[in-house]
């Protein structure tokens, strides 16, 4: 949403970070510890669920397949919600909207860990995402507002770090819950630290609230934007049980998001107060980083629910194990991405994305490697370096959309950045899953084609009969044998094709101008 078009008076604006006077002692103690919880708990709420995903479809009798939409009935709904931040900002006021997401936050977590259907778990995980959109860039902009200019920097390293320990904490504890407690744990953990988080910062901040104004909505294109993320979204999810475009169902949705898209593009084009400003993309840096970070997630994300799913299912693993095997990802991470932060305003943006997408590339191929014999040891490697692909992934990528623009549209663009990046996240799940599910029953086909002359299978028959198995019970176990390796030939597969898009995306962000826009606080804000 453009901040500067929706606003019709400045006394609808929020008060900059900088026209509060910072917070001193313990309250600024207080003030970054509750703002942390809080962004802990919302970035682990995104990564806790991937390992646990075959657990919460057995346990409530749907296929890992359809178990997904618990991750991305999440993201969809709070990449929808994003958009609405700058607007509910100016009617409720910054510490009103952030102690409401908080709050709701809890309430939803807590239903997610009661719903006794699938159905209902996808709903309550839908609104979770919804009421979760404005507790980032929110604790961002208070946490501003808590330390003065000359350590804002500072403020925002210690947030910077929170958001990169959730993913790494995610995966394991998820998996912890999930093996010695049971799943409905991941969403319960929520509830305590979302009431501290929100019983200190309504302590500390209720006294620095914005300033509010009643201000115009574009409902159409609110309207507009649910319609054609949610047709299309459904469409990528439920067109694998479909069989695609030979279901009425599936060409019904993709009319319908085609259709909604195309006026959504004409709407917030022409509109006065429209909630995505898309004027922005006029920008060559801005529309190359947006295109850039969205791909670049979504092959990053797609991955990162693929790996626990084949591990779990195919190679035996618990969900913790398959937790650690994601794990190392942050520490690199953690380590670098203060250093690249202070490096990207002195070198040109584009080389430490080149080396970022080099990086990924190298994981990926590395991936496309693994067996069925692969050891816990190597599939760890792979997601240590991966840390250093991120680590010069974000900010590089904000810095070259950043650049340029006026500061009144910073705001508008990271939103907008931001809800491509996680729609992006959400597809790419949809989109992988059905990707690996195809290319299995490829693999699978072929495989038991090449055994009818294969000797060594009917060796491995002849072997089950004298140890007593009948031979349908011979051919089942064959048959087990051939899906583990369909799916892991699957898996490398994404795998591969994922490196290829990383190369090929090297050429594409040199098509962005060099920036020389220092923009550290702005850049550190929207990393995340």
């Amino acid at each position: 949403m453009s901040e500067s078009n929706a606003a019709p008076a400045p006394v609808s604006r929020p008060a900059a970070p900088g026209a509060l006077p910072p917070l001193e002692g313990m309250a600024v103690v207080l003030g970054t510890i509750a703002l942390s919880l809080a962004t802990f708990m919302n970035v682990l709420d995104t990564s806790i669920a991937n390992v646990s995903i075959p657990a919460i479809a057995g346990d409530l009798g749907v296929s890992p397949d359809q178990g997904t939409w618990v991750i991305t009935s999440f993201v969809v709904a709070n990449a929808i919600s994003m958009p609405l931040t700058g607007w509910l900002t100016r009617r409720l006021g910054q510490v009103r909207l952030f102690m409401a997401s908080t709050l709701l936050f809890v309430v939803t977590s807590a239903l997610c860990g009661l719903a006794p259907t699938f159905s209902t778990l996808v709903v309550f995980r839908a609104l979770q995402g919804l009421v979760a959109g404005p507790m980032i860039p929110l604790s961002q902009a208070l946490l501003l507002s808590s330390y003065p200019k000359s350590r804002a920097g500072a403020a925002l390293g210690v947030w910077s770090m929170t958001t990169l320990v959730a993913p790494v904490v995610g995966p394991v504890l998820g998996g912890w819950i999930t093996d010695n407690i049971s799943w409905p744990w991941i969403f319960y953990i929520n509830v305590p630290i979302g009431v501290v988080a929100a019983i200190i910062t309504w302590s500390v901040y209720r006294h620095r609230e914005t300033p509010t104004a009643r201000v115009p909505i574009d409902k159409v294109g609110l309207g507009l934007l649910v319609l054609w993320v949610g047709s299309l979204q459904v469409m990528l999810d439920k067109g694998k049980d479909l069989d695609w475009f030979g279901s009425s169902f599936i060409v019904t949705l993709a009319i319908v998001a085609a259709i909604s898209f195309a006026v959504f593009l004409v709407w917030e084009l022409t509109d006065k107060h429209p909630v995505v400003d898309l004027h922005l993309f006029a920008r060559r840096n801005f529309l190359v980083a947006t295109v850039a970070m969205s791909i670049g997630y979504g092959l990053y994300f797609g991955t990162v629910v693929l790996l626990p799913l084949w591990l779990q299912q195919y190679m035996g693993y618990t969900a913790t194990l398959a937790g650690w095997v994601l794990a190392p990802v942050g520490l690199l991470a953690i380590v670098l991405t203060p250093v690249v932060g202070r490096l990207v305003d002195r070198f040109d943006p584009r080389w430490f994305v080149t080396v970022s997408f080099l990086v990924f590339a190298l994981v990926m191929f590395m991936r496309a490697d693994f067996t069925t014999q692969t050891s816990f040891d190597v599939m760890l490697t792979p997601t240590l370096i991966q840390g250093a692909a991120l680590s010069t992934f974000f900010i590089p990528l904000l810095a070259l959309a950043f650049s340029g623009l006026e500061a009144e549209r910073i705001a508008s663009a990271s939103g907008l950045i931001n809800f491509a990046r996680i729609t992006a996240s959400s597809f790419a799940t949809s989109i992988t899953t059905t990707l690996w599910s195809r290319r299995a029953r490829l693999h699978h086909d072929r495989l038991v084609a090449s055994l009818t002359s294969n000797p060594q299978a009917h060796q491995f028959m002849a072997q089950m009969h004298a140890q007593g198995l009948t031979s349908q019970q011979s051919a089942l176990l064959l048959n087990h044998m051939v899906d583990n390796q369909a799916f892991m030939m699957s898996a490398d597969d994404i795998f591969y094709v994922s490196g290829l898009l990383f190369v090929a995306m090297v050429f594409l962000v040199w098509f962005a101008k060099p920036s020389r826009t220092a923009m550290s606080a702005e850049l550190s804000a929207g990393a995340h």
